[in-house]
């Protein structure tokens, strides 16, 4: 299997005058709207030719795109977690702000959309797998405090149960493309590589969350992260720079960065 991945939402852009820098064949997640269109024309991809789309989870970050790119295909199949549409919150002093998915569910199937909703790991295609909820075993990888569900009576917390990687398994190891890794990267390697049987990853790259985490968690993370048997390891997203250099301090030659533009190909 050959697999060739390009980047069309991220936080930066470099080099590409034309190309449009956004927080960002199967198109995995859709970014924050703003971009997902210009991109994919910049980049010369056809949106109307797409076999599913696949929503790594429910924040806006991620799938307030999604509306746009269903005015670009034709009925499609949309792989999420059943909590796609749940009633998400950022609370940080006192202070509430929706992030959930920006649209109702009815207006994205009037558009196009047809809902495929799974929580356990799932094959989509041969050799192409979603994870499903990830089982959080480590001790270091906590979530977000300020990540809430908003109920009648007040909030609880959210542990973005619904955060799925996709996995394809090659013959030359794996490749994990991360959504946001709220299940922790940790997590999702050892889920991987524990439902494939592959021990190798020849790539991963995406969102590692690393970069909103306290110390503690970043340091237990790359540490275990050096543990596993990765050949390529990109960051993009909600890694930031200062994490992205400590991984590349980490990982030297093996690690490259997720810009606007990349394309990954094994």
């Amino acid at each position: 299997m050959e697999i060739r991945a390009t980047i069309l939402c991220e936080n930066c852009v470099f080099f590409d005058s034309n190309a449009l820098a956004e927080h960002g064949n199967y198109l995995f997640d859709t970014g924050g709207g703003k971009t997902i269109i210009n991109n994919a024309r910049q980049f010369g991809k056809n949106l109307s030719e797409i076999k599913g789309i696949i929503l790594s989870h429910h924040h806006y970050d991620h799938t307030s795109g999604l509306l746009s790119v269903l005015e670009h295909t034709n009925k499609v199949k949309v792989y999420a977690h059943p909590e796609l549409f749940k009633d998400s919150y950022s609370v940080r002093n006192g202070v509430e702000r929706y992030i959930g998915i920006p649209y109702r569910r009815e207006l994205l199937e009037s558009k196009g959309a047809e809902f495929i909703f799974n929580t356990d790991f799932t094959e989509i295609a041969p050799g192409i797998m979603l994870t499903g909820e990830v089982p959080r075993k480590t001790s270091f990888e906590r979530g977000g405090p300020s990540l809430k569900l908003k109920f009648e009576n007040g909030y609880i917390q959210d542990t973005v149960i619904d955060d799925q990687t996709l996995i394809i398994n090659t013959s030359k190891g794996l490749v994990i493309v991360l959504g946001c890794s709220h299940a922790g990267i940790i997590n999702i390697i050892n889920y991987a590589i524990e439902k494939t049987g592959q021990k190798h990853i020849h790539t991963i790259f995406g969102s590692t969350h690393l970069g909103p985490v306290d110390k503690d968690t970043e340091i237990k993370s790359l540490a275990a992260l050096k543990e596993f048997e990765i050949e390529r390891i990109g960051t993009s997203h909600c890694t930031g720079l200062a994490t992205s250099l400590r991984v590349f301090e980490e990982f030297g030659e093996r690690f490259f960065f997720c810009n606007v533009g990349t394309v990954v190909e094994v």
